[in-house]
């Protein structure tokens, strides 16, 4: 029985840093249990508050929640591998009361200090094996520490993006560029639609590779992709009216790269509709914006 709780606890640990290696390194991965967390954290703030008052803090939040549940589940499952072990397998200090010795406590204590790489030296394992594991805990303490600092490093130039997209849009939108396209006979309008092409494949690839990224919602409709894709639909609308060869063309990327973003949000996020036009409904409306 003490090898099966150990080994129990080994299995806890490399579900962990399976998990955080498909969510951070593993492109187009994702982790089973961090999308648990953050899909849970994003029901829950969708349960506490209304969709068009949904906090912007959601995203930050499921981040934190996540690299908690990771830390959470080590030290668990490092408990699991030093309890069986703790009475024979361990020495302790002299300032510890013998009487006050619990195998259980003693070995969360014991994971919990040695995965925050602590090290307070007052309990020292003795069999070999254990001499092994408490370094092996602290070496993924610090990968852990690095996971979380290369997530947000990874997953905040993503958003920024995203955003630099959304007031692009916002800005066109603004200046009625949909209604001038059709009768533009500048190459300019080509360009245009050709370059908001390609950020909608950036942010398709963000959105595919760091899929946490869609439970970020933006305070600023002005600066929110969900609120401001479908302007896109219509920019590539228009263009494709024009008499222009090389307008039409561009116009009709643009509308695929749309329809390629649109078709991810269906199948990655479940999200309904029957066409690109609907799915960006939905998109838009899950985030807490009227539906345009």
């Amino acid at each position: 029985m003490d090898w099966l709780a150990t080994a129990a606890g080994a299995g806890i640990i490399l579900f962990v840093l399976r998990d955080m290696f498909h969510t951070i390194w593993h492109p187009s991965g994702r982790g089973a249990l961090s999308r648990r967390v953050i899909e849970a954290v994003w029901r829950g703030s969708r349960r506490l508050k209304r969709r068009s008052r949904q906090s912007s803090v959601v995203g930050p939040v499921a981040l934190l929640t996540v690299v908690l549940t990771w830390t959470a589940t080590i030290v668990a499952g490092w408990t699991l591998v030093y309890w069986p072990h703790m009475s024979e397998g361990y020495s302790f200090g002299s300032t510890l009361d013998p009487v006050q010795r619990g195998d259980v406590l003693d070995s969360l204590y014991l994971s919990l200090v040695t995965v925050t790489t602590l090290g307070y030296g007052d309990i020292v394992p003795q069999a070999p094996w254990l001499r092994l594991a408490s370094p092996a805990q602290a070496l993924i303490g610090f990968a852990l520490l690095t996971a979380a600092v290369s997530w947000v490093l990874q997953v905040y130039p993503a958003l920024a993006r995203r955003r630099a997209l959304a007031i692009r849009l916002a800005l066109l939108q603004r200046a009625e560029a949909a209604r001038e396209l059709p009768a533009s006979d500048s190459s300019s309008a080509s360009t245009l639609l050709q370059s908001l092409a390609g950020e909608v494949v950036q942010v398709r690839v963000d959105l595919t590779q760091y899929s946490e990224t869609y439970f970020f919602r933006e305070a600023d409709a002005t600066s929110s992709l969900p609120a401001r894709l479908h302007y896109a639909c219509e920019l590539a609308e228009a263009g494709q009216e024009s008499t222009r060869t090389d307008l039409r063309l561009a116009a009709t990327v643009l509308a695929e790269a749309v329809d390629d973003y649109a078709h991810l949000l269906r199948q990655q996020f479940r999200l309904v509709g029957e066409d690109a036009a609907e799915v960006l409904q939905s998109y838009a409306g899950d985030h807490g914006y009227p539906a345009s």
